[in-house]
């Protein structure tokens, strides 16, 4: 009969258990139960006189389990690998069929598979007071052989498991009666085909994820036996070894030579962490872990990391890290200003963005500071990599500690658990940007020179180095050099940073670009509060570059954002961004400050002449933010002359 294979469900996967029936009746029972089960199979019906042993082992690699019954199952075992269940006849089975037998007034022939069973019925036959020959038979041609001694004897009634047997029999007019398993006996078959098939699946899916995880696995995997005999080697290690898996399994560990010519046990069989050594000049971590069963050693597991590859690896997570959102955002084209003072800014930081030198960004608030940082970072070869920013002053000492250079677990009391990257770690590969350096206490500043000068991090309770590859850009809103003056900033660390040097003009120094910056922020604040401000009138515009903007390029943003919010028509008028910055907090501030003192004007207390000279120097050289050559020219001497008078005071002091 053709096969037939019993689903439940209509999304049923094709079953992977065989049921090979040995008589019609148990095919309709093994259908019916396995419908009623839910567990699908395929069935066929053949038993060893059909060939269904050689049907079994023909379709057993699509197989989990195989279900059959006495000599059929016997054969099947022979032939397979796979797990095969027989169903079992019982001693009352054989005994219902005996007594059915019996009515038919023959002699009986019971033709079965060699079992203890047999033996039972043998010697219950004077109990039963039944005559009956038994035939057993353990091969198909033993069958055969049984089946012509049975059928010599005359006029008898064959008792059989196999309707191919009873088929035999009617062919030479002989009544048969077929031994029937049990219902019971059927289901109790199947659900337990179904148990080894599952369990079998589970194996099957451990030891395919194990070996994904083996051969995938970066790491190079070598496991040997307690007889020091090779059984696993991945590709990772073939690599790095520079051979096969098939020369070195089932060969001695002692085949494989490290770069010293030592071998991977050499004579020690406990743990081994992190050990450094060199196979085929390749730098390696070695790891040896022996197995241990019930206290008994029974193998080794070696794992082989190589060290190039925990460096890309480390690049790969801060490259990771730097995707969700450490990243710089502007560029020169988006930084306003067409004024000489901005260009030559940009024309220089383009030129800083071409080198990795550290750089030191001196500007007032809100000047843009950090766009130019960003924009140097993206038109260098770090452009790839992270781009870290963090306000130093905007952060107490411990804390700022903890995120520039990270910490390990339990290095203090509320440290997280597994500890946690520093910035600089973050920044590898990329930029760091210390905004407001100035406000960085001394002892932070021993370590963040350390960290320039060493390129290498040592976390919070850390006993290990990292390495890094960090280029620093720092800005500042004060002079860093007058804090070296006072003692409040080092030397060593100015000097460290100050490399290269990028001054970002205030917006009093380049009032020609209002109108540029007001167009812009207008389009903005269109935007985000869905109004329809066409902009403002030049008048309106001569306004504003009336005002010195203190709080710089940001001031103007907030109060564009104002003036757009509150206008009442399209275009801006004079007199209404006059009334606004009349009442602007800032310009009333400013105003007061200033009193009656103009910006050509200084303020110095009376004092010795030296004295009253370095109050001079010094107020001047706040107003030209640093610059030595605007300074001389304030003062009407040459830069040389300056550098000599500063220093004649300095020593006279």
């Amino acid at each position: 009969m053709p096969d037939t294979i019993i689903r439940k469900g209509r999304y049923a996967m094709d079953s992977r258990i065989l049921f090979i029936s040995t008589y019609p009746e148990l095919t309709d029972m093994a259908k019916e139960l396995s419908q009623e089960l839910g567990i699908p199979m395929k069935v066929h019906e053949g038993g060893i006189m059909r060939n269904g042993h050689l049907y079994a082992k023909k379709m057993e690699k699509d197989l989990d389990v195989i279900i059959s019954c006495g000599g059929t199952a016997a054969a099947i075992k022979e032939l397979v690998s796979i797990p095969v269940v027989s169903i079992e006849i019982s001693t009352v089975d054989f005994l219902n069929a005996l007594i059915k037998a019996r009515e038919y007034g023959d002699k009986i022939g019971l033709v079965s598979y060699k079992s203890e069973k047999l033996e039972n019925i043998e010697s219950m036959r004077n109990v039963l007071n039944m005559d009956f020959s038994v035939f057993p038979y353990s091969d198909r041609s033993e069958l055969e052989a049984r089946i012509e001694d049975a059928t010599a004897l005359g006029k008898l009634t064959i008792v059989s498991m196999g309707s191919c047997v009873i088929e035999i029999a009617k062919n030479k007019n002989l009544n048969g009666v077929l031994v029937k398993s049990s219902r019971r006996a059927v289901e109790q078959a199947i659900l337990s085909a179904k148990n080894i098939s599952d369990f079998g699946k589970r194996e099957k899916e451990r030891a395919e994820r194990l070996k994904a995880i083996i051969d995938y696995s970066g790491e190079g995997i070598i496991a040997i036996d307690k007889q020091d005999v090779i059984t696993t080697f991945n590709p990772a290690a073939e690599k790095i070894f520079e051979t096969n898996a098939q020369s070195v399994i089932g060969q001695k560990i002692s085949k494989l030579r490290l770069g010293n010519g030592q071998s991977l046990v050499n004579g020690d069989r406990g743990y081994e962490l992190g050990k450094v050594m060199k196979v085929n000049n390749i730098q390696v971590i070695l790891n040896r872990v022996p197995i241990i069963v019930d206290k008994e050693h029974v193998g080794i597991i070696f794992t082989i990391q190589e060290v190039s590859k925990l460096q890309k690896l480390e690049q790969k997570v801060r490259t990771e890290l730097y995707t969700k959102g450490l990243v710089a955002k502007h560029h020169f084209e988006g930084i306003i200003g067409e004024s000489r003072v901005m260009e030559e800014a940009k024309d220089k930081a383009a030129k800083f963005g071409r080198t990795s030198t550290t750089i030191l960004i001196e500007g007032e608030t809100g000047s843009g500071k950090e766009l130019f940082a960003q924009s140097i970072h993206n038109i260098s070869d770090r452009r790839e990599g992270p781009f870290v920013a963090i306000n130093c002053a905007a952060l107490p000492e411990n804390l700022l500690e903890s995120e520039l250079f990270g910490y390990e677990e339990g290095a203090f009391t509320g440290a997280k658990k597994g500890g946690k990257p520093g910035l600089f770690e973050l920044a590898h590969r990329g930029t760091i940007f210390l905004d407001e350096i100035g406000g960085i206490s001394p002892r932070l500043q021993s370590r963040l020179l350390r960290v320039l000068q060493e390129k290498e991090v040592l976390r919070i309770g850390g006993d290990y180095i990292l390495n890094i590859d960090v280029r620093v850009i720092a800005a500042t809103n004060t002079s860093l050099y007058e804090l070296v003056q006072k003692g409040k900033f080092r030397e060593d660390l100015f000097f460290r940073i100050n490399i290269l040097n990028l001054k970002v003009p205030p917006l009093r120094e380049r009032k020609e670009d209002i109108p540029l910056l007001v167009k812009h922020f207008v389009e903005i604040m269109n935007h985000e509060h869905n109004t329809g401000i066409k902009g403002i009138t030049e008048a309106g515009i001569e306004v504003l570059k009336r005002y010195d903007w203190p709080g710089n390029v940001r001031e103007l943003e907030n109060f564009t954002e104002k003036m757009v919010i509150l206008a009442e028509s399209p275009v801006i008028e004079a007199d209404f961004a006059e009334q606004l910055l009349a009442e602007h907090a800032v310009y009333k501030n400013i105003n007061a400050k200033r009193g009656s003192v103009s910006d050509d004007s200084i303020m110095i207390k009376l004092g010795q002449l030296k004295d009253m000279e370095l109050q001079i120097i010094e107020t001047v050289n706040k107003r030209v933010k640093g610059d030595k050559a605007l300074l001389a020219e304030k003062l009407g001497i040459s830069r040389t002359t300056l550098w000599k008078r500063l220093k004649d005071l300095e020593n006279s002091n």
